[in-house]
């Protein structure tokens, strides 16, 4: 008897998150790797890695994908649905926290808020502009302090008295984390005190004029920082619920949409992971639009494009999955 499975791909500038799921809504696999600025090889090889820990007799009845490099990945995989990273992320969510009333998530490079109403997006917010909001603030920090970001969350937790760093800019932030240490204050502190600055610049950006309410849920590779997870409970004065997967929240939400689809799945099948593609741009000419059309390139075939406003290309009927 088969095993049917769903895919689903959350491709972000940072990071690419891959999770399978059975009809039955558990994770039988998930990866999450490094997107380098190569989505299409990133997508292959995390494909590869799933496809290895699943059973021998699956069968993939559907794929979805999301963030910023869905449409790539839908061309790549043949997915059966397309979805924003804020339908994805509360699809998951409240499978996992159905009583969520408000989703954090910090990636790398961008940070989301979304609110939540009897299980309906009420209203989000997402911040893809300054990085003091964002993965990548803790990650030059702890470069500078010359620490691994893996271990900034205990490292703060040990803090007698946090330290309060400027948060407003990730510039303004080192200038002052060196002045404090230069002073003589503690590295816990110091640790602390940028946590803190992280989260107090996400509820001024981010945040602003939002009402959060309970239960929250935090989700993103940022979550794994024990010390950001604290100073958001401090800040909101409320408890803060960590998912079990909540590195790849996106790519499990996609996976659930994905186990909604009908009729037989257009997935191009496990071969993709070996198969040559790129993507090519060049400029429409035909109007004053100017568009930077893509096209999608597999073994030589024009299976998509994307980028034209009027939709000359992207509304062609071109190659479909299996054909």
């Amino acid at each position: 008897m088969e095993t049917r499975v769903y895919l689903g791909v959350d491709v972000g500038s940072v990071s690419t998150k891959l999770v399978a799921i059975d009809s039955m809504g558990r994770v039988l696999g998930d990866c999450y790797l490094q997107t380098q600025g190569q989505p299409i090889r990133a997508i292959q090889k995390g494909l590869d890695e799933v496809r290895r820990v699943l059973p021998q007799n699956a069968t993939v009845a559907g794929v979805a994908t999301t963030g910023s490099g869905r449409v790539i990945a839908a061309a790549l995989l043949g997915a059966d649905i397309v979805k924003n990273e804020i339908t994805a992320h509360a699809t998951a969510t409240l499978r996992v926290l159905p009583a969520a009333r408000t989703i954090i998530e910090i990636g790398g490079q961008d940070s989301k808020l979304i609110l939540l109403n009897h299980g309906v997006v009420t209203d989000f917010a997402m911040n893809t502009v300054c990085a003091a909001g964002t993965g990548s603030f803790l990650d030059r920090q702890a470069h500078r302090l010359g620490l691994p970001v893996e271990d900034l969350g205990e490292l703060a937790l040990q803090a007698k008295k946090p330290t309060r760093i400027a948060g407003r800019c990730a510039v303004f932030a080192e200038s002052d984390m060196i002045h404090k240490q230069q002073s003589g204050h503690s590295l816990p502190d110091i640790v602390a005190g940028l946590c803190e600055a992280l989260v107090r610049n996400y509820m001024n950006n981010v945040g602003k004029g939002k009402t959060v309410k309970g239960p929250v849920s935090f989700q993103g590779g940022v979550a794994a920082n024990t010390g950001i997870r604290k100073a958001f409970e401090v800040a909101l004065e409320t408890p803060v619920v960590v998912p079990e997967h909540y590195r790849v929240m996106g790519a499990l939400g996609a996976a659930y949409l994905a186990a909604e689809t009908v009729g037989k799945s257009v997935f191009r099948g496990f071969g993709v992971v070996e198969a040559n593609c790129h993507a090519i741009s060049e400029p429409c000419l035909s109007c004053g639009n100017s568009c930077e059309v893509v096209r999608f390139v597999m073994e030589g075939r024009v299976l998509a494009h994307w980028g034209d406003r009027c939709g000359k290309y992207s509304n062609k009927q071109l190659s479909s999955a299996g054909s």
